[in-house]
């Protein structure tokens, strides 16, 4: 094989920055006040979110990681995909184990890494393609919108790992999956991270951690906003809550505000008032049984093939197939 690099921009930075800010115009609004967990991830959050995957209170990382090293070869062999997709790509560092695998397989023959970030795909395509010998065909668009137009290139594995597919609300799951079904052949497969229901403190801790890294994290958003939207937030003026919602099995992380006032965010000619103790929510992370899970997946037109969890059953990888 030899290295080739392509990059199909579907979503330009204009039109992402658009969406943004329309979505920060209707959450600022809404009742509850929320902002999507999108806005986390400048640079300084990025390197944030790096520290927080290390602590000892955050499991989630180490779980998949730990699945994907003892069963990364059963996978490749089960699937017999050709093409490995990755949605929310990012730096593709976990996605290294599946292709090392499905390259002792014999099956790899390309690489589609699928992001809103270009600058972070362009970099992550030109380093895998360099170091495997492999075409890489990098998606820069919204997995709301464009997962139709992925390259059908070979038989497919679309993996979702890190447990993200929990950021979305049922109704956002069920609408992803039933996009993702259509989009897909009846071949391929889906991979899918996510992270289990267990003891309430052991979730809770791995948002809000001793050292207080979570927490800047949640506030880093703030900074983000002044700087892209030309807010006025005061990061100090809000303190980092986690609670964990049993009825909707999820985990909620807010900012809540420590006194009455206003913001004001520029770009959107917008007045924002906060009440002393009103929370402004930035991420949900549901949690999952493996029952729910595969009654979730069957709603979307998935049935499950095989699932694989780590030796302290906290996360939980699933091989799924389109049901037609």
């Amino acid at each position: 094989m030899s290295a080739t690099v392509a990059v199909d921009v579907h979503l330009a930075a204009p039109d992402w920055a658009a969406v943004l800010a329309a979505e920060v115009r209707a959450g600022l609004t809404a009742s509850p006040k929320m902002l999507s967990p999108v806005w986390f991830y400048d640079e300084r959050g990025s390197e944030l979110f790096d520290e927080i995957t290390r602590l000892d209170e955050y499991y989630p990382t180490r779980a998949e990681r730990a699945i994907l090293d003892a069963h990364a070869a059963e996978i490749a062999r089960r699937s017999g995909a050709t093409t490995l997709v990755e949605l929310g790509s990012g730096t593709s560092d976990k996605t290294r184990l599946l292709l090392d695998a499905m390259a002792e397989q014999g099956t790899l023959e390309r690489f589609v890494p699928f992001d809103v970030s270009e600058e972070t795909l362009r970099a992550a395509a030109t380093a895998i393609a360099g170091e495997y010998g492999l075409e890489v065909r990098a998606v820069v668009g919204d997995f709301h919108r464009h997962l139709g137009l992925i390259p059908r290139d070979g038989r497919r594995m679309v993996a979702f790992l890190g447990g993200t597919i929990g950021n979305l609300t049922p109704d956002k799951r069920r609408r992803f999956f039933g996009d993702l079904q259509t989009a897909m052949d009846d071949d391929e497969w889906l991979l899918l991270g996510t992270d289990l229901v267990k003891d309430p403190r052991r979730l809770v801790a791995a948002y809000d951690d001793a050292r207080g890294v979570t927490a800047e994290f949640n506030a880093n958003m703030l900074r983000v906003l002044n700087r892209q939207l030309g807010a006025d937030f005061d990061p100090d003026a809000f303190d980092h809550v986690t609670l964990w919602n049993v009825e909707a099995s999820w985990i909620e992380m807010r900012l809540r505000s420590r006194r009455d006032q206003r913001v004001r965010v520029d770009q959107l000619d917008l007045d924002v008032a906060f009440a002393e103790g009103e929370d402004l929510w930035t991420e949900i992370s549901a949690k999952f049984t493996r029952e729910g899970l595969r009654r979730e997946l069957a709603q979307g037109g998935f049935a499950v093939e095989a699932g694989w969890t780590d030796p302290a059953g906290d996360f939980l990888l699933t091989l799924a197939r389109p049901d037609r």
